[in-house]
This record gives structure tokens, sequence and C-alpha cells, in this order.
């Protein structure tokens, strides 16, 4: 089964302020350059997977909607800037009203996804399942499997992938937890700077757009 990527991306502007703070820290110029890189590595890795048959992107941001045309993605505006889980809600009913039966939402701050890891994720997934990707630390949800669409309501932020595993739990969805490691790293702090940092360091060519920013 193909599925409809959703990709809900807040306004640059109010992107990563926690980059700002602490050893590492980020301008405000240099958080908006880092985040619009992230977002097109993640549209170019997107674009790449064969398992993805459409992308749809939910922002308010007119640089990330010009970004997402540019990709080949449909744009839902967010002109509210409703936040992420209610972004995910407005990409998810626009899949649905075009009777989509997968959807696969992204983060776009995984700069080193990886287009096979997103296809293996996606190969043979059920009728009725939820796939829950765990960030590094365990606790957050860097991306989620919906077979429907309407499988489980996203529920993101601080301990979502908890929440996630319940709501699947409550739904009688049969579930899995998957770890990804091109959509562990997602960048919120200035230590996940460092973390990306090395990992370009020691694996050059990827996330190029992201590295470019970074000055790697």
């Amino acid at each position: 089964m193909n599925a409809t990527a959703v990709l809900p991306v807040k306004r640059l502007s109010a992107a990563k302020q926690r980059l700002g703070g602490g050893l590492g820290g980020l301008r405000g110029a240099e958080r908006r350059q880092l985040a619009e890189a992230m977002v097109a590595d993640v549209l170019e890795a997107i674009g790449a997977a064969r398992t993805i048959e459409r992308t749809i992107v939910v922002s308010g941001d007119p640089t990330v909607q010009e970004l997402a045309a540019g990709a080949g993605a449909e744009v839902v505006p967010d002109p509210e800037d409703a936040g992420h889980s209610q972004a995910a809600l407005a990409g998810i009913a626009r899949a649905e009203a075009d009777a989509a039966g997968c959807v696969v939402l992204l983060p776009g701050d995984c700069p080193l996804l990886d287009p096979r890891e997103l296809d293996r994720l996606l190969t043979g997934v059920p009728d009725r399942y939820v796939a829950i990707v765990p960030d590094r630390h365990g606790t957050g949800t860097n991306a989620l499997v919906l077979s429907p669409p309407d499988a489980i309501l996203p529920a993101f932020g601080e301990g979502s992938c908890a929440r996630h595993v319940e709501a699947a739990r409550a739904a009688g969805v049969a579930f899995g937890i998957e770890e990804l490691s091109s959509l562990g790293l997602d960048l919120d702090t200035p230590a996940d700077i460092i973390a990306l940092t090395r990992e370009l360091e020691s694996r050059p060519g990827r996330a190029r757009r992201a590295a470019k920013a970074l000055g790697i």
C-alpha cells in the first residue's frame, strides 16, 4: 500500500526557538536558515521514497509553501499556526478527502531522513495499523503511520510516544514501535545540533542543505 506523506511545518520565524540558548545556540537568522534547509532536505527524501504517492505540506509560511510547491507537494495553508497536531489533522483531512488509505506524518526537522528506511517502514502496512517512530530519547514521536488515516488522533508533543500507544490500544488497532535511525534525531536543542553535526561529519553527503547551513 502506498501512502500519503503529511508534513506539518510551523512558520520559520517561530521555528526552533530553543536552538537559540546555551552552548552552540543559533541566532534568529541562523535558526530560520537551518529550519528552511531541514524542510528542503526532508522534502527531497520524501520525493525519493517509492512508497509515497503524494505529499501534503501544511504550513502558514510562504517560504515553506514555495519549497513544497517546488518539490511537487500539495500545500494546505495554516494561517493560524494552529499547532503540530492540528496541522497534522488538516493534512489528514485533505488526504481522506481524496480517499487515501494510509498516511505517514513526518517531521520537518529530521534532515537525516533516509528514503530507503521510509520505504521499509511503509512496505506491507496492514489495513488497520499504527506505526509509531520514537525520537532518540524514546519519549516523543518523530513519525506516525496511520492505516486508515483516522486510525487514531495524533497527539504530538512531550510524552507523545506513550500517548499514541495508548490511543492505539483504546481504539483496538494493532500497533508497533518502529525505531528508524534516520528519524531518531530531530533538532530541538543545541545538544541536538551537536549530535547532528557529529552524524554529518562521520558520514558526509547526507542532509546536504542542513550541513551547509551548519557550515559543515
